[in-house]
């Protein structure tokens, strides 16, 4: 289908209309919601059990706001993404008024659109009503399902006004248009679609549209992530913003809430050198997607054989070896780095990078120090220090040993402790190294998995510090050991499980 035909006035008054749905979804494969809406890091540890049943609980989506002035295109650039994520479900709210001066803030059913909002993001459908725009009224026993989704977009003028609505969003879009533009397609759209005549647009253009963009809607655009100049016509920036939601639905819900947080399955992209040769042999999409499969079915496989309490201590180690070779080579590549040209054998200059040189690696005794042969394997002669830190605590002083380079706080640091479980021993590891003087952005928290409450008591404490890991698992247990997890890896690492 040609732009042209897409972007049409009739086209676009016609979806404006209501919500939108794209992708099949057949009733039966939406499992109920659980009866709480409570975060993992709310959960007591007599409920981490309800977590493993709880697996059929619905995805969280990525939410996505669209706001701009009246006539924008603002609905042509929601059509354009919901065309591209034709695989995936999505579906468009259009903002609710009930007042006839729609474009204040006012007028706008906030408390509904909230309503609406949290009960499709727990996997609920809910009943739009539909405004009809000729009569200036909600028409009363019309109605459209709005089902749960992957992708919920919601699109209106002042939809960043309220900063509850905002806080839902993961994505803040504004569609900037020239005022002259965005006039005439109104007059066009309320005249043929609405039967207004000329004057009375202008009328209400004057009275109420103009001064509301300027006090409301203008304002409001401070709040967005990414401006789209020229609407629907910014094909580059619709492509752009599209792979970024293609990315963001890969990964998993506690990637969406931090992004500080970095599970190299869903993050991991093949990556080429030349863009020329990656165009010559078509290696967009298909290519990465396969590269990013094969690695993903890898890592998994891996994760059995790791978690098998079967497996004999060789392989336990031989692979558990493989995955943190692959979690710090990962974690390396979120160092800083500067540009370098070195001249090669043939005499030519080639352009590359140099990688940070102050680094050095901490280990959490004792399960941290299984990771430490696969670092200096990528890194060599890099400084290790220790720290050992009691789990249940001695007195209150859990911190039993600590031995750092004297220029720690000169260096970004990678922490090494294979299980992210309760967070605790994380925690004090990451507060001592801050009151050595690294600074908490020079931190990178390297495990091969974590427990999502492990996750929310460091990202929350420690927000600007990344987090690498292989694997999210579901909970704690009742004796805070994560779950399905492996066991205690340091037993199993060392041989001393016996």
């Amino acid at each position: 289908m040609k732009p042209e035909e897409t972007n049409s006035i009739d086209y676009v008054m016609e979806k404006a209309s209501g919500p939108h749905f794209s992708g099949f979804r057949p009733d039966g494969l939406l499992s109920p919601p659980p009866s709480s809406t409570a975060s993992p890091s709310h959960r007591s540890a007599s409920d981490s059990s309800l977590a493993l049943s709880d697996s059929n609980a619905p995805k969280q989506p990525f939410v996505i706001g669209v706001s701009g002035g009246t006539a924008s295109g603002k609905t042509t650039v929601c059509d354009m993404i919901i065309q591209q994520l034709h695989d995936h479900r999505v579906v468009l709210v259009n903002q609710r008024v009930h007042e006839y001066n729609f474009d204040h803030p006012d007028a706008f059913d906030t408390e509904q659109l909230l309503d609406c909002v949290q009960k499709l993001r727990s996997g609920h459908s809910y009943q739009v009503p539909i405004y009809d725009f000729k009569n200036h009224r909600r028409s009363s026993e019309s109605f459209r399902q709005v089902n749960a989704s992957d992708v919920i977009i919601l699109e209106g003028i002042l939809v960043f006004h309220d900063q509850r609505v905002r806080n839902l969003m993961n994505m803040k879009i504004f569609v900037d248009a020239d005022a002259d533009v965005r006039l005439a397609r109104r007059i066009r759209r309320d005249i043929v679609e609405r039967g207004r005549d000329i004057n009375s647009v202008l009328e209400q253009y004057a009275k109420f549209v103009k001064p509301a963009f300027d006090n409301f809607v203008l304002p409001s655009k401070k709040y967005a992530d990414v401006i789209i100049p020229r609407g629907g016509e910014n094909h580059v920036a619709i492509d752009l913003i599209v792979q970024h939601i293609h990315t963001k639905l890969g990964q998993h819900d506690l990637c969406k809430i931090y992004p500080n947080v970095y599970v190299i399955q869903s993050t991991f992209q093949y990556q080429c050198g030349n863009d020329s040769i990656c165009s010559m042999m078509s290696m967009d999409r298909n290519m990465m997607s396969m590269d990013s499969t094969t690695l993903l079915k890898d890592i998994r496989g891996m994760h059995t054989l790791i978690r098998d309490k079967e497996i004999s201590k060789h392989d336990f180690v031989f692979y558990s070896d493989r995955l943190i070779r692959l979690v710090v080579e990962h974690g390396l590549g979120y160092l800083p780095f500067t540009e370098k040209q070195v001249v090669t054998p043939t005499g030519s200059v080639y352009t590359g990078v140099d990688f940070c040189k102050k680094l050095c690696g901490v280990s959490i005794i004792r399960s941290g120090e299984s990771m430490e042969n696969a670092l200096r394997a990528c890194c060599k002669g890099i400084k290790i220090g220790k720290i050992l830190i009691h789990r249940v605590g001695d007195n209150g002083k859990q911190l039993i040993y600590e031995k750092l380079p004297k220029d720690i706080s000169e260096r970004h640091v990678l922490l090494l402790d294979p299980v992210l479980a309760t967070g605790n021993s994380a925690n004090h590891a990451i507060e001592l190294l801050i009151q050595k003087g690294v600074p908490e952005s020079h931190i990178i928290f390297l495990n091969l998995i974590s427990a999502p409450e492990g996750i929310h008591c460091v990202c929350k404490r420690f927000p600007s510090l990344k987090i690498v890991t292989s694997e999210i698992d579901a909970a704690l247990n009742e004796e805070f050991r994560v779950i399905p997890g492996m066991g205690e890896f340091g037993d199993r690492y060392f041989g001393t499980d016996d």
